[in-house]
Parts: C-alpha cells; structure tokens; sequence
C-alpha cells in the first residue's frame, strides 16, 4: 500500500515562504498526476495544486501565482513551493495522486502562518 511522506512544513510569518516535499516510494511516481491537498480545522480537504504525468500544472485561484507545483520523477517526490503565505494558509498539507482512488494518505505536513 503506497502512503507518501510528506515533510517541510513549519511555523512562519505572514508574506513567508516554505517549500514543501512528498516521498512516494515503491511507485512509478511519472505514471501519476499528483497533487497538493490542505485541510485547515474544521474544514474539508481541498485540492490546491495539481501536476499532469506530462508536467501540465493547475492551481486554485487562492493560490494562483504564489505557489508553484513540481515533480522529479527519478527521486520519486513532488515539491509545493509556496510563496507570500497568509494567515488563512494554516493547515496540514498532503499529498497524493489526483485520480481515484487515493493512495493511502500519509500524516501530512503541519503549516502555521502567524504572526
């Protein structure tokens, strides 16, 4: 069952910039379009970045512009850099394939913007 790791999140300031990683071993990641997924307390799980296997991107309107999704297939990880964090940003950050159905999901990596 493939579960990815996802790592890099931390405790920042408003206008901040963190980048993020996600490891999904024992997979042919290039097979895979992958994507960033947050969920803040209270709400639901929501899609906010999005790769193609061909390197295609797509993003929420939220973030439009500011975050930047990535993949290296040889290491097997997918990368969101984000850029001018805001407040309202504060979640745990997941990754996983956009097609159903989902992998397993991992623990996510906790992001904290405030001041």
């Amino acid at each position: 069952q493939v579960q990815p790791v996802e790592s890099g999140g931390g405790l920042v300031r408003p206008g901040a910039s963190l980048r993020l990683s996600c490891a999904a071993s024992g997979v042919t990641l290039s097979l895979y379009s992958m994507g960033w997924y947050r969920q803040a307390p209270g709400k639901q799980r929501e899609l906010v970045a999005q790769i193609t296997r061909d390197g295609r991107m797509n993003y929420a309107d939220s973030v439009q512009g500011r975050f930047t999704i990535s993949r290296d297939n040889a290491k097997k990880t997918v990368y969101l850099q984000m850029n001018s964090l805001k407040p309202e940003e504060t979640a745990v950050y997941y990754c996983n394939k956009v097609i159903s159905p989902a992998w397993s999901w991992g623990q996510g990596t906790q992001v904290t913007v405030s001041s």
